[in-house]
């Protein structure tokens, strides 16, 4: 019998023995998830904190002690997330799959007050972490299970199962399931158009009741590519230029017709009859002038058409009166 066996049996028996006593347990996390570890059982005393020693193995030759004397040691590598109840309970926030192993609750020096606890974490992500499945059409998901290592999983221990909870066995529409080997598992599956589908990966005993289990569904959505998109915003932008452009043609525009309207037009003068006469003032700013003195000139000419039809044929029966007013100055 090699070795390996040998301290598999003697981990069952020990376990069954702490099994009688209800001083060991098993728990399972899926990351981010808060756990607390009971440092009491159902048949022991409530235990006094001050004294109280928590122990964490998993990998590693040495033991590492993550609570003494009921607080949290500072050396510790979790101590940020690690906290201890006013039940001696140890609790670890925002788990992830390096806190799975053994905690043990120990009270003083006395062995005989252990309490074993443990803790496994369930992940689920795309493999490899990069996986787009909207770039490559299909997605692999990769399921494990965090524990210690001389607890290994059971054979088919893994098992995966569409949103209807129907298994997923081997390889069938759009999904292809690969063997379990060890604590993991994976699954690819491929787009399919017109709807989504959600895949759950879950931890079962012998009896093949479930222990703990994950969701993911992959991202199939029919977005536009990016390079679509791109297209679509320059053409919302180019749009926009547009019409901006269109609004300033159209205020230059107006601008420069209101302009035309303050050309100089021929307007009557009041006092002489509307139909003979007509007056034009135009104003002269001497644009040369000083700045202390602003010279502005007016000047008026008038024109008076005749009645009699002559008029068209001599000129000299039309005449102009030009009055030019003296300088002012502001």
């Amino acid at each position: 019998m090699d070795a390996k066996r040998l301290l598999e049996l003697i981990l069952i028996f020990v376990l069954h023995f702490q099994g009688i006593s209800g001083r060991v347990s098993f728990l399972y996390k899926r990351p981010g998830e808060e756990v607390v570890l009971s440092c009491t059982t159902e048949s022991s005393s409530p235990p006094i904190c001050s004294i109280v020693t928590w122990f964490y193995h998993r990998d590693q030759p040495e033991t590492l002690i993550e609570v003494r004397n009921g607080k949290v040691t500072e050396r510790s590598a979790r101590a940020a997330r690690l906290s201890v109840n006013t039940d001696c309970s140890l609790v670890i926030n925002t788990i992830t799959a390096e806190d799975a192993g053994q905690y043990n609750c120990r009270q003083g020096e006395d062995t005989n007050t252990d309490v074993d606890i443990y803790l496994s974490v369930l992940t689920m992500s795309p493999y490899p972490p990069d996986a787009d499945p909207k770039r490559d059409g299909q997605v692999t998901l990769e399921c494990s299970l965090f524990s210690i290592s001389y607890r290994p999983c059971l054979e088919n221990s893994i098992r995966w199962v569409d949103e209807t909870g129907a298994e997923l066995l081997d390889e069938g529409d759009g999904y292809r399931v690969f063997q379990q080997t060890d604590c993991v598992s994976f699954l690819t599956v491929k787009r399919q158009s017109g709807h989504n589908r959600k895949y759950t990966c879950q931890l079962v005993d012998k009896q093949k009741n479930v222990k703990i289990e994950a969701d993911y569904p992959p991202d199939f959505n029919d977005d536009p590519p990016p390079n679509q998109i791109y297209i679509i915003i320059g053409g919302v932008v180019g749009a926009v230029v547009v019409l901006v452009v269109i609004a300033a043609v159209l205020i230059i525009y107006r601008k420069r017709a209101n302009v035309t309207e303050d050309v100089l037009k021929p307007t009557q003068h009041p006092d002489e009859p509307e139909s003979n006469l007509t007056y034009v003032t135009v104003n002269h700013a001497n644009q040369q002038a000083s700045s202390y003195r602003k010279v502005k000139e007016e000047v008026t000419y008038s024109a008076v058409k005749s009645q009699k039809t002559e008029a068209d044929e001599d000129p000299c029966n039309l005449y102009s009166n030009i009055r030019k007013p003296s300088d002012f100055s502001p």
